[in-house]
């Protein structure tokens, strides 16, 4: 029968039509991917629209016009700056900015690929060398992102069968790190090293190796670890200790070597000390300083290292000058620890709630809810104070906060400033909504 159909369809002058085949699968509609369709996405803009609707006006990306320091200029106007890493002052220090030109004229702009293709540049090595010498251990290496260094030396140090225990209030960059390795986590409640313990005795012995991971100081809270009894607990446990130094070093100690010289062990009792150049070095880019075995494997085989371009030759630059002032100029030092310990105890008489903050570079004032924080922040804005919210999802709901860094630029009278008129606002609000949740239901922000 079918022989017949082509016949007759050919005598009409008509192709036959193709056989269908049943096992051919129809295609899917061809269409351009929208991702405003995307659930998070429509999350975040209804958090967008809800702002709007009870009139608050969003802090985040505002255009400062040059160097943040103690101060900012924004939209033409100087403001008391407390939302800057700059904690020694040495970003836009002429020293830095020479040392970053001569590198510039010297090796260009960029490294042009990884170092394994392109080659080594000596300042990448000398700033490698010095930051060893900064945490006393053998050797160092250089990534050209902080969050990248901890994803790439995590990931690629640890697999499935092993473990990684992590205080619950590690960075974002350990976490997704511990994610790519594919090794299983578990972590133990902020600053709880009894329930750390109880922790490895219950799960040492399933897993092969076993990574430790804390931070120096931690960049939510201010607060920092009792390192020599970290460095117990892995030894009893034959564990691995990571340390993320990115807010501790140049910061805590009186050399600014961190918090191994602030508790005054030995440093290479760790075998991992993770640090970036964006804060105290005033660069951009992350390190792991360690033992000369470890930094040798992950420049040969960490893919962060191989497949990444080397670090901006005028950034290395800017780096090193730093790390020779801070060396040079230990008054930042005793400067930074007497405004950090100023403003918390100041904030404390007031009245406010700085959490555990130590008192060095992070200093947070808990406000309790998303809304109440952008609120003060934005208050804080027109009285000539630049700080930041920290909101959910990045902390906890009820832990929404003011984030103020401090840096040894800041004056006595900036630092009071920024107290008084936080306990001014924070009362004011208060005063007018109790809870803060009510903006929401009520549709109408605080004047």
């Amino acid at each position: 029968m079918a022989s017949l159909r082509a016949s007759h369809e050919a005598a009409r002058g008509r192709k036959p039509a193709p056989r269908a085949d049943p096992a051919a699968k129809t295609p899917p509609p061809v269409r351009a991917f929208d991702f405003s369709k995307l659930p998070a996405f429509r999350q975040l803009s209804m958090h967008r629209a809800a702002a709007d609707m009870i009139g608050l006006e969003n802090p985040f990306f505002q255009p400062h016009d040059g160097i943040a320091g103690a101060t900012t200029c924004i939209d033409g106007v100087e403001h008391d700056n407390f939302a800057s890493y700059n904690y020694l002052g040495l970003n836009g220090h002429p020293e830095v900015n020479a040392a970053a030109l001569q590198a510039l004229q010297t090796y260009g702009t960029s490294a042009s690929a990884s170092r394994v293709v392109a080659g080594e540049r000596p300042i990448h090595r000398a700033l490698e060398t010095r930051l060893a010498a900064l945490h006393g251990v053998e050797d160092a290496v250089v990534m050209v992102s902080g969050h990248a260094t901890n994803v790439t030396t995590i990931g690629h140090l640890l697999s499935s069968s092993d473990l990684i225990v992590t205080d619950a209030l590690v960075h974002n960059s350990i976490s997704e790190g511990t994610r790519l390795s594919g090794a299983a986590r578990m972590n133990f409640p902020h600053g709880d090293l009894d329930a750390l313990e109880r922790l490895l005795t219950d799960q040492r012995h399933k897993f092969e190796r076993v990574l430790i991971a804390a931070e120096g100081i931690y960049s939510m809270d201010g607060d920092f670890p009792d390192l020599p009894r970290l460095i117990r607990i892995k030894q009893m446990f034959d564990a691995w200790l990571l340390v993320d130094e990115a807010h501790s070093a140049g910061v805590m100690g009186s050399r600014g070597r961190g918090i191994a010289e602030h508790f005054g062990v030995d440093p290479t009792a760790v075998e991992m000390w993770m640090g970036t150049l964006s804060k105290t070095f005033s660069a951009c880019g992350g390190y792991i300083a360690g033992s000369k075995a470890l930094c040798d494997y992950l420049r040969a085989t960490a893919p962060g290292f191989v497949f990444s371009v080397g670090l901006s030759p005028p950034l290395a630059a800017a780096a090193l000058a730093s790390l020779d002032i801070m060396d040079r100029e230990p008054d930042r030092l005793r400067r930074l620890a007497a405004n950090g310990h100023r403003f918390l105890a100041r904030a404390k008489d007031a009245g406010l709630d700085t959490g555990p903050s130590a008192g060095f570079s992070v200093i947070p004032v808990i406000v309790g809810d998303s809304i109440g924080a952008v609120t003060l922040c934005n208050r804080l804005l027109k009285r000539g104070i630049n700080a930041l919210p920290i909101v959910f999802p990045a902390v906890a709901e009820k832990s929404a906060r003011i984030r103020f860094f401090i840096t040894s630029e800041h004056s006595d009278a900036q630092i009071d400033r920024a107290v008084d008129a936080t306990a001014e606002e924070l009362a004011a609000i208060r005063q007018k909504n109790t809870r803060f949740s009510d903006l929401v239901r009520n549709g109408s922000a605080p004047e």
